[in-house]
């Protein structure tokens, strides 16, 4: 990482969240503010490019780009497929890694593609950029020892899984909270593994990100409250249950914060959301608006959660098959199983009865 520095990856202009928007931060005019923004914390990312207001494209942060590669257990020799060039950083880490004329990287936008070539070239990282959709890998190509997704996807695309090889890893963030490792079985009709961290992502380019929190909720008043059972205090300080209620409500996004107590904001990114507010004593109150009652749903979701023995992340684990994707805790055979694509909590005997 020390070799491959990230100002020699970083384009002229960065972005900054001023409170109200991404405003631009060019070097030239703001040497200083440039480089903070681009050497930040190890938790800090750098966001590279933005589109219609939204962040397309970053520099990810040192601490998850490390926690990725470790993932992946790239080997020097092996045959490396990348999906997101973006700035080119990463593609040169695979590549000091996997040797010369291992690694290909696909971008969809051709202009950060050309971007990363030239970042490449200058730092001499033997790298084949493709233009090209990511979610179908490199028709053609492979098989691939490695694979690794720097964007998230809520559904593996299965040309990852078909383009590497039994028993090769792949590597993707998920549903923009954490990410995968997946292992390919010995006759490449599925690929299951363990969840490895949390972190948040990107999504892939032309994917609907839906609306903001200030855009569901408008200025439309609440038009119900009622008291929230759960305790706020552990969605605000534990990873594990805001992975859970991930898990068990794909579409709903949470965020929380602390002050004179705890206040969580959640949305379907649609037209329904919540305010929960928990003060310092007494019980938390939601206050929500919309066709869906979400405060009721994170109870549900909660419960089912803790009734299944509140697994954290780390035994959370993903398999993929053609037909399906899901996420399962503690055993993918035996465990209980939620689809990726439906809230539903079945154990692996109800999941067979189905089928």
């Amino acid at each position: 990482m020390e070799d491959a520095p990230r100002h020699a990856f970083a384009p002229d202009r960065v972005w900054e969240w001023d409170g109200d928007a991404y405003a631009p931060v060019e070097q030239a005019r703001a040497s200083a503010r440039w480089a903070r923004l681009v050497y930040g914390g190890v938790y800090d990312s750098t966001i590279t490019q933005v589109t219609d207001g939204l962040p397309t494209s970053s520099l990810s942060c040192e601490a998850v780009v490390a926690d990725m590669l470790d993932s992946l257990i790239l080997e020097p020799g092996h045959i490396t497929l990348e999906l997101g060039t973006a700035t080119g950083r990463n593609a040169a880490l695979l590549a000091a890694r996997a040797g010369r004329s291992r690694v290909t990287s696909v971008e969809f936008d051709p202009h950060l593609a050309a971007a990363a070539h030239t970042h490449l070239a200058g730092a001499g990282a033997d790298v084949e950029v493709v233009v090209g959709d990511g979610e179908l890998g490199v028709p053609g190509a492979g098989p691939f020892d490695r694979v690794m997704a720097t964007y998230a996807v809520d559904v593996v695309p299965w040309a990852w899984v078909e383009q590497t090889r039994p028993g090769g890893r792949l590597v993707t963030p998920w549903g923009r909270l954490g990410h995968v490792t997946l292992t390919v079985a010995p006759d490449g009709c599925s690929a299951t593994g363990w969840m490895q961290g949390l972190a948040t992502f990107m999504p892939a380019r032309g994917t609907g990100q839906g609306k903001l929190w200030e855009q569901v909720r408008g200025d439309q008043a609440p038009d119900a409250d009622g008291l929230f059972g759960q305790n706020l205090e552990a969605l605000h300080h534990d990873a594990n249950v805001l992975f859970a209620l991930r898990v068990l409500l794909p579409d709903v996004r949470i965020r929380t914060e602390a002050g004179q107590g705890i206040t969580a904001w959640v949305h379907d990114g649609k037209s329904s959301w919540t305010t929960i507010v928990a003060p310092q004593t007494g019980q938390a109150t939601a206050y929500q608006g919309g066709p869906r009652r979400l405060a009721a749903e994170l109870e549900e979701a909660w419960q089912a959660w803790e009734t299944n023995g509140a697994p954290g992340l780390y035994e959370f684990g993903m398999t993929r098959t053609p037909q399906e994707q899901y996420i399962w805790s503690n055993d993918p055979e035996t465990g209980p199983r939620w689809s990726t694509n439906a809230p539903v909590l079945k154990t692996a005997k109800q999941h067979a009865a189905t089928q």
